[in-house]
This record gives C-alpha cells, structure tokens and sequence, in this order.
C-alpha cells in the first residue's frame, strides 16, 4: 500500500513539474545556511538589515566591494520594479531609449563637470588618450544628441526621454549593500521643454508619476526640498524612505508635511504653516531637478521656434535608484530575520508548498495538481511550487517565509478531509486563513484584480 501511495505521490510530482514553470527543484536559490555549531563571519558589507537578509537568502551576492550579482529571484524583483516605473512615466508620454555607458570625456569638459564632480567619477583613457567616463549620469550625453539633430520645431515639444540601465560611481566606503554601491542600476529621465512655464509643468508631471511609483509600492515615503548639488538647476525634490539606516537628516513639519534635507540648513518651525520640524533619517530613492538651459546652453541644444528663431531647450532631468529602491523597500519592510517586499514586486507572489513526499497529505495529489493549476492561470508565470520531495512542508514554510513571498499556500492535514481545507499564508498582513480551495481561488483573484486596478 505504502508503495503504490509513494509512486502515486511521485506521479503527481512529476506532473507538477512539467505543468508549473516555476519548481524549486529546479530553480537557483543558494540559501546561505550556518552549521549549528558554527556563527557566521560577518561581512562589513552586510551592516543592514537589507544586505544581510538579500545575501543569505539567494537574492544577490556579492562580486566585490561595492558590486553586486542580482540572483534569478533578485532579477525578477527588479524587472518588476522597472516594469511599475516604466507605466507611470509612459502615461506621462515618455519614450524609453538606451544610451552607452561610457561618455566622452570631452563633453564633461564641455558642461564644467569633469573637473568639479571630484574623485567619485570613474575616468580613464582609451588607447587613443582620450579621456572617457563611466556615467553616473547622461545629462552631457543626452543633450549633445539632441543638440547634433537636425533642428526640431516648437511643436515637436516637450520631449521627454528616459532609460534604465547601469551607472557607475567610486563610492569612498559603499556600505548597505544595494543601498550605497559602485555599480547600480538607475532610471533617468530627461525633458526638453519650450519654455520656463512649460518645464515648470512638466517638473508637476513627473512629480505626480513619481508619487504614484512609490504609492503603488506601498512603501511609506516622503517629499523633501533638495540641493541641486553637482547636478545644477533652480529647483530641485528628494523622494525618502525614512529609516533610521538612512544618511540625510531631513526635517518635516508635523502640521502640513512640507520638508527639506538638512544640508539646506536647520530649521525649527515650517515656513508654510509655522508648526514644529521633525528631524528623521532617510534613505534617498529618487530625485528630480529643473535645470533650465545648465546643459542646453553649453552644448548649443536648440529648436526653431514658430517665428524661426533658435531657442535653447528649457531642460529638467528625473533620477530613480531602481536597485536601491527594490534594497530600501526590503530595508524597510523586513523583519530581523525574514525578507518582507512590496507586493507588486515581489519575486513571485504566490508560492505553493506541496506535502513532503510519501505523507498522507501526498496523497492529495488530484486536488494539489488542480489547484496549482488554477494558480497559475491567475498569477500568469508569478507563482513558485516548492515541489522539494524531502522537505516537510514546516521546513518548506520557513524558507518561504524567509523568502517573504506575499502568499503562500500550504496543504496541510485537513487537505484531505471530506470538505478539503487549505491554508493561506498572507506575510504582508500577518494573516493565515484556512479556506476551501474555491475560496483561496477567489482571494487570490481579487489579490490580483487589486494588483493591475
């Protein structure tokens, strides 16, 4: 009898396998595990709660002081993230583009900055001795395109062209992992404008899509008056996830919310309502500027207005750290001891825990086939069956756990009563439901229906 339950068990394994296209049997997550008897070296790097619980749990590893290798289910955490930001900025009619990595050296001469942006700028020369830089930011890069042009007219305006990809900067100490690295990955949006008046409006709208990227993620954050710093402008805005791990000091006033970084000098009361300043500390994940002609003017980046007249662009650039923002959510988040993520980030959202095989809960293998199934015609290619065979589902349950996927579902004893019951795990409420498998079905589609509405 044993015999035939463990090959009916093995049946329905394999049939899981073939079926899902996420198994964990297969999938690539070195969990760092420590011998009982052993403590683990520490890591200087891994001074956050963040850089701790990404390393020893398979989501990134680290290649070298300051850099990182994302892991399959850090990847997928990312391209999540870059897809949330992708949808707000194209609702705001920006075109995603892709610009090299390395600038000329000559057109940070050209903007002043290859000489003021200090020992943080990553320069070398090619074989030809000429100067070259790994680009913390394409300002120089992106207004000399538009500047070699052919003449665009008044009409063809605003421009608004993004890009996401890797940015280089030599941080004296990088610490926190993500959140302070050499090499990151960042979106930046930069805008071109007729006017004053029209940069201004653009600068509303890219702030609005910027609340409404760290709205969705359902991260608490704030929004501070920045310096323009090395990047230049009139007018510039800081996006923080306040944490205490954070390196600005900001100040926020207690009555209307209004604030500013620290470094713009100590204030005590608001200037808007004169209510009290609350000092906190932040973790800066984005940051817009209206640059006006600091780069157009230089570069001789221009277009024909009605009358033929050449005007300079009126410029504004948007910057988002897309790797620092998937590290200080978790930053955030997290437990000491288990990943917690955004849902709509989250590697997978949905991991299902099959019974360990040759247990009584095995047997179920019809309806653990059926609802895996289901599942999957949901969360479309964003749900993970940890189909390990010698793992009980306890153990299977505290590495999902770790893991912080929103819900997990788990087949326990009562899976195989006359009215089968499931549970549902919810990390992000601290919730468990048992449910009978229709009604995990309709949670979890309203889940999803909240998720794309």
């Amino acid at each position: 009898i044993h015999f035939y339950k463990r090959m009916r068990a093995l049946r329905a394994q394999t049939l899981i396998q073939k079926r899902s296209k996420f198994t964990l049997s297969n999938y690539f997550q070195p969990f760092d595990v420590i011998p009982y008897n052993q403590s683990k070296v520490d890591n200087p790097q891994e001074d956050s709660t963040s850089a701790r619980l990404l390393t020893s749990y398979g989501i990134v590893r680290q290649a070298g002081p300051g850099t990182f290798h994302l892991l399959p289910l850090g990847l997928r955490a990312q391209n999540k993230l870059e897809k949330l930001i992708d949808e707000e900025l194209q609702k705001i009619d920006c075109h995603k583009l892709s610009m090299p990595l390395l600038t000329q050296g000559s057109l940070w001469k050209k903007s002043g900055r290859l000489d003021t942006m200090g020992t943080e700028l990553i320069t070398f020369k090619d074989r030809h001795s000429r100067p070259q830089v790994l680009s913390p930011t394409h300002e120089e890069s992106i207004t000399s395109m538009l500047a070699t042009m052919p003449f665009l007219s008044g009409k063809a305006l605003p421009i608004r062209l993004y890009q996401t990809g890797t940015k280089f900067r030599d941080e004296m100490r990088p610490k926190f992992g993500l959140i302070r690295a050499n090499e990151f990955t960042m979106k930046d949006l930069y805008t071109f404008d007729r006017d004053v008046d029209d940069s201004k409006k653009t600068y509303e709208d890219v702030s609005q899509a910027y609340r409404n990227i760290f709205t969705r993620l359902e991260v608490p954050f704030v929004v501070v008056s920045g310096d323009t710093g090395q990047i230049g402008g009139s007018l510039s805005h800081e996006y923080h996830f306040p944490a205490t791990i954070g390196q600005d000091t900001l100040q926020i006033c207690m009555g209307c919310g209004a604030g500013g970084n620290e470094e713009l000098g100590e204030k005590i009361l608001c200037e808007q309502c004169g209510k009290q300043m609350n000092v906190s500390k932040g973790i800066e994940v984005g940051h817009t500027f209206l640059l006006g002609d600091k780069y157009s003017k230089p570069f001789k980046a221009q277009y024909k207005s009605d009358s033929g007249e050449s005007v300079l662009y009126q410029m504004g650039c948007y910057g988002i750290g897309v790797s620092r923002v998937m590290a200080a959510s978790v930053e955030v988040l997290s437990t000491k001891t288990e990943l917690r993520w955004p849902q709509v980030i989250a590697p997978f959202t949905v991991a299902i825990l099959v019974p360990k095989g040759g247990s009584k809960e095995a047997s179920a293998n019809n309806l653990i086939e059926q609802i895996t199934s289901q599942v999957e015609n949901v969360f479309k290619a964003d749900v993970i069956v940890d189909d390990r065979e010698k793992l009980t589902v306890g153990r299977k349950l505290r590495e999902a756990s770790k893991t912080g996927y929103p819900y997990i579902i788990l087949f326990g004893k009562k899976c195989l009563d006359p009215d089968p019951k499931l549970e549902l795990h919810m990390l992000n409420t601290k919730t468990v439901l048992e449910l009978r498998p229709t009604e995990v079905l309709e949670h979890l589609n309203n889940v999803r229906q909240s998720l794309v509405g």
